[in-house]
């Protein structure tokens, strides 16, 4: 795995949005669902004792407890903690500084704190997600405030559990859907049913649902080979292999995302897919040039060998594809035909053989980042950031082994014998942490509901009895000519439960009887949870005198004969009564509530003056008149804008230092290049002197031989001449003697 810096700002960056978004989502919906007029108030969970604040602490992990010390009342102190939660996860987003490990810390334990007491509400798979990734994210965040360590090189050992996380989500949720043996996923016909059966659909799922058959159950196929084959491409050690596989989990997130609303947990799980990206992709994306280093004849022998290993890992998926689920290619027809290959033993002997090895993958692969990043330390110059650096890798990577090795108990769920191989000591290690849902079992979309069409609980009401109108609900299925709405990333906690209490009778849903009382009873914030429009609800004047429910079956219109559009999305038939007609001080209500503990056994406690309760009040009826989506999307919106304009501002001070730095490289280079002239000049200068003055001694010793030469040459005229006038004087003598 190369540089990890840029996908894991992306990851923190996201984790501050999807934050942000629960947190919001769930704030406009507490007095409806947690008030103490709402529908299952949270105060029954948080029972007045005589223990310490350690103790209660202990049985409940929820700051809530604190919230009396406050003067707040349950309600007012989760409607803080949800406010709280979503501001510092809007100015996470908006301020890298703030994306620190104790600020998610934070965050993390608001909003653990809210899932104490969130009952069934709550208790979505996605929300068991955020908490646990959550976590993660607090071992994966730099911690910078008031200081920052630039020496992180333990960044690839924390940020390997998202990969692992990412990898029991996807495996356990495409093996769940065979290990339950429900008949449409083992025909590969779960798609022709669950485009009109899920919970709150969007307007593309009704074109979806138009598809032919053939191209459902090649869907259906595809969905097996990207949830159960792919995943084990996370932890290749070729790089090729990991970004085919984040692009396959992306593309189906994305197909998940325009089909139905599953407000923040598609977007949670592309966030994980992050940990398969490295810098250099990321820097792709950007456009930003990267280094090219040049690679030695050793280095082209592995990268073919990888590009090998890699063909041949794609030829070997495509052929167990073909051959076991049995894909024929009909030209005569424009189609695909497929059926599933094998038998429910043959995959449980599949699961056997496949969880132990996957495991011992995952190992391998934490092992390798665990030594590279040792390695790493022990290249940091100077003693103390090398002591600092190995405190940090060695902390580090304690935790992320201690959390691998919890995982191994929810994971191992999929398959009874390796579970029960497990160490004891594992098991109560995860017994100890389960309070704080640091690892979670997964298994999404286990069975396909409405086969026979989708069950929808209608209710009605009545002032006379005789002449009943439908109430009709913001976001599910009632009105036949309503579109389907578009929610994301809002979660309408109240819609999801009506759709799993149609499942089944109402006494496996015992807070339907508590909503029925509460709209007898006309109670507004309940009301909102319905309609946030009052004027929309038909009993906004005055209460219902009687209300009823009644179940039916649903299913998405069909396009008529000459291919245009229905005037109505649905149709539907009645099936049965689901709840009887019921007043207030009914009997049969009254004998409900009672049984499930629903009755309010003392008054709530009055609401203070305070100013801290008036401000909640004021931010709360202001903040639930705007629609959820809208809100949600304004405060992404508006954070966003806010990190581009910094991240441009930073990139333009950033491009004013590099011209400085240039201008001042340039004028550095002019100084050097006219010294380098001046210098040069000089010494050619003084060449040139130093060939004159020898050209000058050169002349002077030829004109000093020329003078020696001449004065010789004299010299030797004077001798011949005094020779010959000696010569002579010794003839005139010696004329004279004679």
């Amino acid at each position: 795995m190369g540089e990890i810096r840029l996908p894991r700002h992306m990851f923190l960056w996201c984790m501050s949005a999807i934050y942000m978004f629960a947190f919001a989502s769930l704030y406009v919906q507490i007095p409806g669902l947690y008030g103490n007029e709402g529908v299952l108030p949270a105060r029954w969970q948080l029972r007045v004792s005589g223990k310490s604040v350690v103790e209660q602490l202990m049985d409940s992990p929820t700051l809530l407890w604190f919230g009396p010390r406050l003067g707040l009342d349950t309600q007012q102190c989760m409607e803080l903690l949800s406010l709280t939660g979503a501001l510092l996860s809007l100015m996470t987003m908006a301020l890298p500084v703030l994306r620190d490990c104790r600020v998610f810390l934070v965050l993390w334990m608001l909003y653990l704190s809210l899932y104490q007491v969130g009952q069934v509400f709550l208790y979505f798979q996605w929300d068991n997600l955020l908490l646990e990734t959550g976590f993660l994210a607090i071992l994966i965040a730099p911690m910078k405030m008031p200081w920052s360590s630039k020496v992180r090189l333990h960044d690839n050992v924390s940020f390997w559990l998202a990969r692992w996380l990412l990898f029991r989500l996807m495996f356990a949720s495409g093996v769940v859907k065979l290990t339950s043996r429900c008949p449409t996923w083992w025909g590969l016909t779960a798609l022709t049913y669950h485009y009109e059966t899920q919970c709150i659909p969007t307007p593309l799922a009704w074109f979806a649902h138009q598809l032919p058959v053939w191209f459902q159950k090649l869907s259906v196929v595809g969905t097996f080979v990207i949830e159960i084959a792919i995943p084990f491409m996370f932890f290749s050690p070729i790089r090729r292999h990991r970004l085919i596989a984040f692009y396959m989990q992306v593309l189906l997130q994305v197909f998940i995302v325009l089909s139905g609303n599953y407000n923040f947990f598609n977007i949670l799980t592309i966030t994980l897919c992050l940990s398969l990206l490295d810098d250099q992709h990321v820097n792709f994306w950007l456009r930003r040039p990267t280094p090219k280093t040049e690679s030695t004849s050793l280095q082209t022998l592995f990268s073919g060998l990888a590009l090998m290993f890699e063909v041949s890992t794609y030829a070997v998926l495509g052929y167990w594809t073909v051959k076991y689920f049995e894909l024929q290619l009909d030209w005569e027809k424009k189609s695909v035909s497929s059926k599933t290959a094998f038998t429910y033993f043959e995959f449980n002997g599949f699961l056997k053989t496949v969880t132990v090895p996957s495991i011992w993958i995952g190992v391998l692969s934490l092992t390798w980042e665990i030594i590279s990043a040792m390695f790493k330390c022990a290249c940091v110059r100077g003693v103390l950031w090398r002591l600092w650096s190995t405190i940090q890798w060695a902390v580090m990577a304690a935790a992320t082994v201690s959390m691998f090795a919890i995982s191994l108990v929810p994971y191992t769920y999929i398959e009874y014998d390796s579970h029960s191989n497990l160490w004891p000591g594992i098991r109560t290690a995860f017994e100890v942490t389960d309070r704080y849902q640091l690892v979670n079992s997964y298994g999404l979309f286990r069975r396909m509901t409405g086969v026979g069409g989708r069950p929808e609980v209608v209710i009605e009401g009545s002032m006379d009895r005789n002449t009943w109108t439908e109430i009709e609900f913001m976001y599910k299925p009632g009105n036949m000519s309503a579109a389907p709405p578009v929610v994301t990333p809002h979660q309408p906690r109240l819609d999801w439960q009506m759709w799993f209490a149609a499942l089944g009778p109402h006494t496996q849903s015992p807070w339907f009887s508590s909503l029925l009382h509460r709209l007898l009873q006309g109670k507004r914030d309940v009301i909102r949870l319905i309609q946030t429009d009052e004027s929309q609800y038909p009993f906004s004047k005055q209460p219902p005198a009687y209300l009823r429910a009644h179940r039916y079956k649903y299913w998405f219109s069909e396009p008529k004969e000459d291919g245009s559009y229905p005037q109505r999305w649905w149709r539907r038939v009645y099936v049965e009564e689901f709840y009887p007609m019921v007043h207030l001080g009914d009997s049969y209500l009254e004998q409900m509530l009672v049984q499930h503990g629903l009755k309010d056994k003392a008054p709530p406690r009055r609401s203070s003056n305070a100013w801290l309760p008036q401000l909640l009040r004021h931010v709360g009826e202001h903040a639930r008149e705007i629609p959820a989506p809208l809100l949600l999307w304004t405060l992404f919106s508006s954070a966003a804008t806010v990190c581009l304009l910094n991240s441009l501002r930073s990139r333009s001070h950033h491009q004013q230092h590099e011209s400085l730095q240039n201008k001042h490289l340039d004028k550095q280079t002019a100084g050097r290049t006219r010294s380098n002239v001046a210098e040069e000049d000089e010494k050619k200068h003084e060449e040139e002197e130093k060939k004159d003055e020898k050209d000058d001694s050169e002349d002077g010793g030829k004109q000093q031989e020329e003078d020696a030469m001449s004065e010789e040459e004299q010299e030797g005229e004077i001798e011949e001449e005094e020779e010959e006038n000696t010569e002579e004087t010794e003839e005139d003598s010696l004329r004279k003697r004679k």
